[in-house]
């Protein structure tokens, strides 16, 4: 397994739908890691963006071959945070809840509604007993800079919001997305509350750019399909590169004034003395400071 001993990167993007790749990468190279948790996504994408040192990762695999409830979160983070990543970035695709978020457009959300069910949302367990607090789960402060970023870019765009995280992989029925809708939630996807969570446990500072492709199903004759994602990703893909390129520096160089870097301070509720070794030691990357 690497360590966190060498920093290869400090801030780290994974990609969703439709971004698979980087452009603006230099001095790109391959990393494979393994991790105490299994094989992460896909190799990590090494390499340097505005002069900061970068790892990028491909959520669902290259190619596209894992469904969201198959992705292996705690891999992935395990990963990033093994090479020195402190700040993450998670671009995703979703669909729109509100009338006024339309298809092309960017939501920084600052909440999280988690519908899902069946996946490894945590690191802890198995004789380590931790609960992380999780009311703000995305960064603020890294979030308002994407946010500015994007705005002077020209990109129209939002700032919070609730994102609600479904099961998938089969899209909303028409009842479900209505129903959502009412509840006043912002956009709809498929992979961000469990990326949020283990980040946090990994005291990384997480934003997520959501890339609205559709209005989910709540609006007749936009119903979503597969084709329809794919045919706007192509230019929210493009905006969202260019936004990347534009804040990295600045995300990079933020003295953070949040408390995501210190998140699992006062969490493990585990005895020290009760933790064994084994555990210890798997988990070391991640609260090894503070056991």
């Amino acid at each position: 397994m690497k360590s966190s001993s060498s920093k290869k990167a400090k801030v780290g993007i994974i990609g969703g739908s439709g971004l698979y790749d980087m452009d603006g990468f230099s001095n790109k190279r391959l990393l494979k890691v393994k991790t105490p948790f299994g094989e992460p996504s896909a190799p990590l994408i090494l390499g340097e963006i505005s002069g900061v040192s970068c790892a990028f990762l491909a959520r669902h695999g290259n190619g596209h071959t894992i469904l969201p409830q198959e992705i292996n979160v705690r891999a992935n983070i395990w990963a990033l945070k093994s090479v020195g990543v402190e700040r993450l970035i998670g671009v995703t695709a979703v669909g729109s809840l509100k009338e006024e978020v339309s298809p092309r457009h960017f939501v920084f959300p600052d909440q999280i509604f988690d519908l899902t069910h069946g996946r490894n949302a945590t690191f802890f367990g198995n004789g380590i007993v931790a609960h992380t607090a999780f009311h703000t789960p995305f960064c603020l402060e890294q979030s308002k800079i994407l946010f500015e970023k994007s705005k002077a870019l020209g990109v129209s765009t939002h700032q919070g919001g609730t994102y609600l995280c479904m099961q998938g992989p089969l899209f909303s029925t028409k009842a479900e997305s209505r129903f959502y809708k009412g509840l006043g939630f912002s956009v709809i996807g498929m992979t961000a509350a469990t990326e949020a969570k283990l980040a946090r446990e990994a005291e990384l500072c997480y934003s997520l750019i959501s890339l609205v492709t559709d209005y989910d199903c709540w609006k007749d004759g936009e119903e979503v399909s597969a084709d329809i994602v794919t045919s706007v990703m192509h230019d929210n893909s493009k905006n969202a590169q260019k936004l990347l390129i534009s804040a990295i520096s600045d995300i990079a160089n933020r003295k953070p004034q949040c408390s995501c870097p210190e998140a699992m301070k006062h969490a493990i509720v585990t005895a020290p003395k009760s933790i064994k070794p084994a555990a210890k030691k798997k988990l070391s990357l991640i609260i090894g400071k503070y056991i």
